[in-house]
């Protein structure tokens, strides 16, 4: 069993501040159901508090994290240290949805370098924090983030990505709710 850490000191907020991949889990209530597991880059992620993350969700093609919040508030986020010493973190919390037309959006938003097609932010209320050693996790360099995302929406007009979001991201696979759109009335 790894330690166990009350909350994010500025040494491991350091140390989340240079990985550059990290992974999103959730699951709904229904036992059932899908559990999800995304991996996230692009610089969206911060520490806003000692028992805080944030991080931008950005376009996609899949709406599970997001309807399982929704459902249940439960999130796991993981980060393993592809270079330097080893070492994987666990951050366990619950976390909640705010989309563009939500107050404090643009507040969330502004603490984050321009993200292409900002969809939601999500925050976490960290409960639990656990690192582990890492022995196993192979070393990796990191060249650059990837530039397709910002590529296919510098193409698309908000039209298209308004209509792409309602037809892609209203439901989770399990048929849970999944992004709010405003009326067309």
């Amino acid at each position: 069993m790894g330690k166990q850490y009350a909350e994010i000191d500025e040494q491991l907020q350091a140390w989340i501040g240079r990985q550059h991949v990290f992974f999103v889990s959730t699951a709904p209530t229904d036992p059932g159901g899908l559990i999800n597991c995304s991996p996230k880059g692009l610089d969206c992620l911060r520490v806003t508090g000692p028992r805080q993350l944030t991080y931008v969700d950005t376009g996609g093609s899949g709406i599970e994290t997001v309807a399982h919040l929704k459902d249940n508030g439960r999130i796991t986020l993981m980060m393993c240290a592809f270079d330097g010493p080893p070492k994987i973190f666990r951050i366990y919390g619950t976390g909640r949805v705010v989309q563009p037309d939500d107050e404090g959006f643009d507040a969330l938003l502004a603490g984050f370098p321009t993200m292409p097609a900002a969809r939601n932010i999500i925050v976490i209320a960290v409960e639990r924090i656990i690192d582990s050693c890492g022995y196993g996790v192979p070393q990796y360099e990191f060249m650059q983030h990837r530039k397709s995302l910002g590529n296919y929406f510098c193409k698309q007009s908000e039209a298209d990505i308004l209509r792409y979001r309602q037809d892609h991201n209203s439901e989770s696979l399990d048929g849970l709710p999944g992004l709010d759109f405003p009326d067309d009335n």
